[in-house]
């Protein structure tokens, strides 16, 4: 990689680099301080780590400890560690930070702890958003408080979107992904997105096909018996974007292998820059790092749609706070993760770490708002509202590694076979009849 890459994308490099390091060995944990209170171990991901260790500082109490323990850098790693720390009944797992999709699997197995009463009622007010609330709830149930929620925006740079004469389409949010493709190709720039073999591909399939208004599976707690909707005009539609990009000059060059922090080079790296589909953490990973000049030249729009005249899905993401079901201080642990996930924490998260809100009042406090473009706090917040969660499913893990094998690499994929294939490939992994 050049240096622009480098110097870009460094930041992300360096914290990802750092936290896989500290990574915890699986085995058991000291279930009691220096000072004999006993400490609630909380599992986290590297996102917002300093942040997160003042806010275990902060909600301890009296009665209790909470102590930092890091998980690995991958959603994919992060659910296994966790899942066999549960599996084996593990005492000492108190709080987790919680993938969304990870919520239904282990509530389902009895991995969780449900919040119940008052609790239940805090975590899951009005004033969360309506897409991180449905993440945590399973069965009619409450089994994780939402603490930061995430979605993607189209970011580029407006003199790309003006030289291609798409400016107006982007701002009002009508924007294609075709368009967007067909733009970049025709002005020497690129399309940045996750395509690799792991879950942010699944993020973007699952994007595209509710863009275009259908699901991947349906009627999920059916459990293995869901209904497989893929195999649609929907599915189609998606594959067909996948299929044009790939076959494009917008390809980027590691398409295949692409991940979050890959492309942000290529915003600045010579030429009129890219179209990317990114996370939230992209403001200020660019902020404080390339000029000015640059930075006064980044814009933002709501996710491309998949097909005309239907609105975007953008994806919806985030961390939930769950309660280990062994954890011997359930009680504690519970009002330790709404201490965690209250609106002073969410705040602290959005602005050092630009982790959004999942509290929409959060949205109005000067200090975000001195901290963020205000029309970019307003997409964040409409995108989180509006956008579509993936599969909420106790098999989740089977239907996530089934799409992402029939659908890789972007350049296999067909709009006439990829859909049939892999709903065919889903339904022999939910029953048993296939491997992943």
């Amino acid at each position: 990689m050049g240096d622009p890459q480098g110097r870009v994308a460094g930041s992300v490099v360096r914290r990802v680099g750092i936290g896989a390091a500290l990574v915890l060995a699986a085995g058991t944990l000291s279930a009691c301080s220096s000072d004999g209170k006993p400490t609630l171990n909380w599992y986290i991901n590297p996102d917002g780590q300093a942040t997160l260790t003042s806010l275990a500082e902060r909600c301890s109490t009296d009665d209790y400890d909470i102590a930092i323990q890091l998980l690995p850098t991958g959603a994919t790693d992060q659910r296994t560690q966790l899942a066999r720390r549960l599996a084996a009944n593990d005492s000492s797992t108190d709080l987790m930070s919680l993938d969304p999709v990870f919520v239904a699997e282990f509530a389902n197995a009895g991995w969780l702890a449900e919040f119940e009463g008052d609790a239940a009622d805090a975590v899951v007010d009005d004033d969360v958003l309506s897409g991180p609330a449905d993440t945590v709830q399973w069965d009619d149930k409450i089994y994780a408080a939402p603490q930061w929620a995430n979605t993607q925006v189209l970011w580029y740079r407006q003199s790309l979107a003006e030289q291609a004469g798409i400016a107006d389409a982007l701002q009002d949010g009508t924007a294609t992904w075709s368009q967007v493709i067909d733009a970049a190709s025709d002005n020497g720039a690129t399309v940045g997105v996750q395509a690799d073999r792991y879950e942010a591909y699944m993020v973007w399939i699952n994007s595209l096909v509710q863009g275009a208004g259908g699901d991947i599976v349906s009627d999920t707690e059916a459990g293995v018996d869901a209904e497989v909707d893929i195999d649609s005009d929907a599915g189609r539609a998606a594959a067909a974007v996948v299929q044009q990009l790939a076959d494009s000059p917008a390809a980027q060059s590691d398409l295949s292998v692409s991940r979050e922090g890959t492309s942000l080079g290529a915003m600045y790296g010579g030429g009129p820059g890219e179209f990317m589909t990114n996370w939230t953490f992209v403001y200020k990973n660019y902020e404080g790092t390339v000029s000015e000049e640059e930075f006064a030249d980044l814009a933002w729009a709501r996710y491309p749609r998949t097909v005309e005249g239907e609105e975007s899905a953008p994806p919806v993401g985030g961390i939930d706070i769950g309660v280990g079901a062994f954890s011997e201080h359930p009680d504690w642990a519970i009002e330790a993760a709404q201490c965690v996930t209250d609106p002073e924490a969410q705040l602290q998260l959005a602005v050092n770490d630009g982790l959004m809100p999942a509290r929409a009042s959060v949205y109005e406090e000067p200090e975000l708002v001195e901290a963020y473009d205000a029309g970019l706090l307003d997409l964040y917040r409409e995108s989180i509202e509006a956008g579509g969660t993936r599969p909420k499913s106790a098999f989740y893990n089977q239907i996530s590694g089934a799409v992402q094998r029939t659908w890789h690499p972007p350049a296999s994929v067909d709009p006439e076979t990829t859909p049939r294939e892999s709903a065919e490939f889903i339904r022999d992994v939910l029953q048993g009849k296939a491997l992943l």
